[in-house]
């Protein structure tokens, strides 16, 4: 647990320190690019293997969907969510109560699929091109498995120790990544200049197979959900804008400059992507054989590689091994950074995990023994995790497609509603076709669903009893209140449920507390009011404000949760004054474990006992725990 928190704010959880020191949006990009740019690794051979000789059209209509629907989508969600919470954070804000936790606890099972599934496709993608190598050891053959658990535990030992040059290396590995591969796309498109005869072939081909221009344009249409892993990046975009460096003339709450750079990032990344997309689908599906791409080929999951064996040299083309290995492995440590700073975010928030998820260390174990699993269950298979990544990566897309539509109805922007909704309704169809292809990404999506679900619910239950308020505010008035009855030695807190708000209601309160609790007359009291609010919330800034109702002083806090509040205040009113305070308080009518659910679910119920747990949770030393009368 020590030294958990990340100094640079790789991590943007709750717990991280603000980045000293931010980047360029283009330095900043090539860390996104570790997972997005990594994907040409096996992106081409996946295609190729789902689409076949329709690859390269479908490829087109991806790239369309690319810079005509995602890149617009996030481009706005850069704009209202820039804190680095993403997509998910938009959605957040428009469903209160338990249905938006619920729904923040589904996408993060499909985030959660899509940055595991990064850690694991990356890394058994880069055993695939460490082990195809001809300069590679006999040894290696057959050590897929063992060779992908070892790079993850290689990731994982590399965030134990701190992951603070992310960047730096980023930067280089992409550089000469995307240059290597420029060069293969030159050298591949020049054989196919002076060799038309493999167009002529392919061309032979398709029309034999489909027939006319038309069905193959209504079959790319139609295939294309199955290229989504080209998709991937733009969560992790809007995810690490933190790390841009924006101008101090900027207001916190519409930093400029941070959002032009990550708008920058988006477009530019985009492109260069399409660019790669387009040429690598062609030159893979025009120059290598269609039975290479198929399971145990030489192309199946490193169709760039064979070309550059196959056109540069064994030399080069190890070159471009070494370099894709670096870059897929890195890509699992975006990956990797995008989970720690989810999590941290979101669960323990929500008391929907231990309080040690919020530290990175712990969170790099249970992640990397969650690979561990992914790796032995699929044994390292490339192919056999494809349906998952994409079921993740669309999942994330479509949720901010509809939380950039939501956006804009709200805001009443009509012509912006109408191009997000029908942008919407194609990043629905191609979600809902992929699931349908491969059902197998829904069921680990539906397992990582279940885990969160299931861990969360345990966790809500054990943290009941937990103090909930990080911070306790006392206004003037309620601070008066405190410090003045402290004087006497003592402070006597009412807890009163408001109903009506009536001045007789008051009176009656303070007579029958008086009557039946043995208060003294000439004792001085304070009501203590909570006034309810969202119950799915679990911790809360207090904020206390005195008044006086009916000639009685009153203090009113707002929160979802009663008995952790009253314990809250009483704690605080115990620091602020150094005199321990006494609440008085009634036995809540009704059966005692329906009550306790209705606490688990609203907030209220016990509060006599559930306050007095929360103090003994909270104060061990029996002198200094407020007391709680109970009649």
């Amino acid at each position: 647990m020590t030294g958990l928190i990340d100094d640079h704010a790789q991590h943007q959880g709750p717990m991280a320190r603000r980045a000293e020191q931010t980047h360029s949006w283009w330095r900043v990009m090539c860390l996104t690019g570790l997972d997005y740019f990594s994907t040409l690794g096996y992106q081409p051979g996946i295609a190729a293997l789902a689409a076949g000789l329709i690859s390269p059209f479908a490829t087109i209509v991806l790239v369309a969907l690319t810079l005509l629907g995602a890149l617009p989508v996030y481009r706005r969600v850069a704009k209202e969510s820039f804190r680095g919470s993403g997509s998910i954070a938009m959605l957040e804000r428009l469903l209160p109560w338990w249905a938006g936790k619920l729904f923040v606890l589904v996408l993060l099972g499909f985030a959660a699929t899509d940055f595991m599934i990064t850690i694991t496709l990356s890394a058994a993608d880069a055993s695939a091109h460490a082990i195809a190598n001809p300069f590679a050891p006999a040894w290696l053959g057959g050590g897929q498995v063992w060779l992908t658990l070892a790079l993850v535990t290689l990731l994982g030992l590399v965030f134990l120790k701190g992951f603070r040059e992310a960047i730096r290396v980023a930067v280089l590995l992409v550089a000469v990544y995307l240059l290597l591969n420029v060069v293969v796309a030159v050298v591949s498109i020049g054989h196919i200049f002076t060799n038309p005869i493999v167009v002529e072939d392919w061309w032979s081909a398709l029309f034999e197979s489909h027939g006319n221009p038309l069905l193959i344009a209504g079959v790319a249409l139609i295939v294309f959900p199955k290229l989504a892993l080209g998709l991937s990046g733009f969560e992790t975009g809007v995810a690490v804008m933190p790390q841009i460096t924006g101008s101090d003339a900027d207001a916190p709450d519409n930093p400029k400059t941070r959002i032009r750079g990550t708008k920058r990032l988006l477009t530019t990344a985009a492109v260069i992507m399409s660019v790669f997309l387009i040429t690598s689908s062609f030159t893979t599906t025009l120059l290598i054989p269609q039975a290479d791409f198929q399971p145990g080929g030489p192309a199946n999951g490193r169709a760039l590689a064979y070309l550059a064996h196959e056109y540069l040299g064994e030399a080069f083309g190890t070159v471009y091994d070494i370099s894709t290995i670096l870059i897929l492995w890195f890509a699992g440590a975006s990956a990797m950074a995008g989970l720690l700073n989810l999590v941290p975010r979101y669960l323990p928030r929500y008391g929907m995990a231990p309080q040690w998820a919020r530290a990175v260390r712990p969170l790099v174990i249970v992640f990397s023994l969650i690979a561990f699993l992914i790796t032995i269950v699929f044994r390292a298979d490339v192919d056999a995790q494809g349906g998952a990544y994409a079921t993740g990566v669309l999942v994330l897309i479509t949720s901010a497609s509809v939380a950039v539509m939501i956006s804009a109805w709200q805001r009443r922007q009509r012509p912006q509603t109408i191009a997000f909704g029908a942008i919407t309704v194609v990043f629905i169809y191609t979600t809902v076709v992929n699931v349908l292809e491969r059902p197998d990404g829904i069921r680990i999506a539906g397992l990582f669903i279940l885990g969160i679900v299931t861990v969360s619910v345990i966790s809500r239950i054990g943290r009941s009893f937990e103090l909930r308020a990080p911070t306790v505010t006392f206004d003037v008035d309620a601070a008066s209140f405190l410090r003045g009855d402290a004087k006497s030695g003592e402070l006597l807190i009412i807890a009163h449920e408001p109903h009506e708000g009536t001045d007789s209601e008051y009176v009656k309160k303070d007579r029958d507390e008086r009557r039946f609790s043995k208060i003294p007359l000439k004792a001085r009291t304070i009501f203590l009011e909570v006034h309810p609010s969202d119950s799915s919330d679990f911790e809360e800034e207090l904020e206390v404000t005195g008044s006086i109702r009916a000639g009685y002083r009153v203090m009113q806090v707002r929160s979802g949760n009663v008995p952790n509040t009253i314990a809250a205040v009483l704690l605080a009113a115990r620091d602020l004054t150094g005199v321990v305070p006494t609440v008085y308080c009634e036995w809540t009518e009704g059966n005692p474990i329906g009550n306790m659910f209705r606490y688990l679910i609203t907030g209220v119920g016990e509060v006599a006992p559930v306050t007095r747990e929360v103090l003994r949770e909270a104060e061990k030393d029996i002198k200094r725990r407020p007391a709680v009368h109970v009649v």
